[in-house]
């Protein structure tokens, strides 16, 4: 229900106590000969759509400091990160549609770099944005979890994936050209644990290396690495059997980054079995300015119309998201078209309008946004335009990277608006200031005239009587 809640400073508390107030949660290492440009760039949005039709974000936040606002308003500064997590099921998975938003996004607000990439998956090499090789690594998934061994099995965090290293275990992330902005990028945040001391030698472009001595703690650590970065290579020399690995986030500061965290077969369930401390760390290292939720898809079932249970999850997964990551608004991904097969061939699945109105509702009750995903693949054509074009496939159910472009594109079309608009109202209440200050000014210059003047009274006293 809607009063779920998760006391996240007790359990902060809780790790906090363990942990030795000397042990530092972030290392840095700067290779950059020159000192970054931090020279705010204003990047102002603009009405050059991507897509023919707009299907626009609904915000229901009605607090008057919306969340949502505020990321477009950063989106549009351009002096710092503006940081997005995509979390959703196989519809997203191996980067399909945030691929696409991160790209149009860098380029039109700033920023490089893949965004989050695990130590080691099974799925690793499904993803085109970036390359990974691994060695010397178990990789667990949160839907397997029972097979997660307990002594790090409440460690997870929202990518769904825990790594468990062997003494010379090592991972290489390689920029990819899949996307623009992917060869290289400025920034690499590698996320772990060290529960016992342990020794990290971290690598970049397979030419500079650093051995970094951990001090053990059960927080989460970060080694920040700043250079041109094509390639980051990190081996666990020594202290692996307490070692949990998280993966690395490719990034550019200031612009824009997304991180994908897709988990097959997950429609939301899983966010619950993540750690809420870990989650709040690891924001507290680079917290999401937008998390993007994107489930149901798997939910829905033929002349199903009452999914008041799953509005209630939805619910409980956006107050999750918020405690968790309390610097972010929350946007609530509709289901996309789906296509079922009938005597009459493939028609679209009876069930999509009801999903989306209790997907709608769930927004609405909890001040999230919404954005109707079908809609915009069906102004495109719908399910079965998207099956003929090649753009998903033949289980009328699932987009591939064609069809997560054009999705993409026409999101990245309702942010574009959206910040259009947070723009111009911002612009009007600029001038309406300014027309109020004016007024407010010449109301004060016409007190201190009148207090200048000469009183009129004297020069009377000489004036005869009649």
């Amino acid at each position: 229900d809607a009063d779920f809640h998760i006391d996240l400073t007790q359990v902060a508390r809780q790790i906090a106590d363990t942990v030795p107030q000397h042990a530092p949660t972030t290392y840095e290492w700067n290779l950059r000969e020159e000192a970054d440009d931090t020279t705010a760039q204003p990047r102002l949005p603009d009405s050059v759509r991507l897509s023919p039709t707009l299907i626009p974000i609904e915000d229901f936040d009605t607090t008057g400091h919306s969340r949502l606002t505020a990321f477009y308003e950063k989106l549009q500064k351009g002096d710092a990160p503006v940081r997005i997590a995509v979390m959703g099921d196989s519809f997203v998975e191996g980067d399909i549609l945030s691929s696409d938003l991160r790209e149009k996004l860098q380029l039109r607000f700033g920023g490089s770099g893949a965004g989050f990439a695990p130590m080691a998956s099974p799925l690793t090499g499904f993803r085109r944005t970036i390359k990974t090789q691994s060695k010397g690594w178990d990789s667990y998934n949160i839907m397997q979890r029972r097979n997660t061994p307990a002594a790090i099995s409440d460690y997870y965090y929202i990518s769904g994936w825990l790594c468990q290293p062997s003494d010379g275990a090592s991972v290489r992330w390689e920029g990819s050209s899949d996307r623009a902005c992917l060869d290289s990028c400025r920034t690499a945040r590698i996320l772990f644990v060290s529960r016992d001391d342990s020794r990290i030698e971290v690598t970049v472009n397979d030419r500079d290396n650093r051995t970094f001595d951990i001090e053990g703690s059960p927080a989460v650590r970060q080694i920040v690495v700043h250079d041109d970065i094509r390639s980051l290579s990190f081996k666990v020399l020594s202290g692996a059997a307490e070692t949990i690995g998280y993966g690395a986030i490719f990034e550019s500061a200031p612009g824009v980054v997304v991180d994908n965290y897709s988990v097959r077969s997950n429609n939301g369930q899983a966010m619950f079995w993540t750690n809420p401390s870990v989650n709040a760390q690891i924001n507290a290292h680079a917290g999401y300015d937008l998390v993007i939720l994107q489930y149901g898809l798997n939910i829905m079932q033929t002349g199903v119309h009452n999914y008041t249970n799953y509005a209630r999850q939805i619910e409980k997964m956006v107050v999750y998201v918020q405690q968790c990551f309390p610097t972010a608004a929350v946007l609530v991904l509709g289901v996309s078209d789906r296509s079922v097969k009938t005597d009459a061939g493939f028609e679209p699945m009876d069930a999509i309008p009801y999903m989306l109105d209790y997907q709608r509702g769930a927004a609405e009750n909890t001040g999230a946004a919404f954005w109707p995903t079908c809609d915009a693949m069906r102004s495109l054509g719908g399910m079965e335009q998207f099956v003929a074009n090649g753009w998903a496939g033949k289980d009328y159910t699932h987009i591939n990277y064609a069809g997560g472009r054009r999705v993409a594109w026409s999101l990245v079309d309702a942010i574009n608006a959206g910040a259009y608009e947070a723009h111009a109202a911002a612009e009007a209440a600029r001038i309406r200031r300014q027309a109020e200050q004016a007024v407010l000014d010449s109301v004060r210059l016409l007190k201190i005239d009148r207090e200048l003047r000469p009183v009129s009274a004297i020069g009377n006293l000489n004036t005869p009587r009649k």
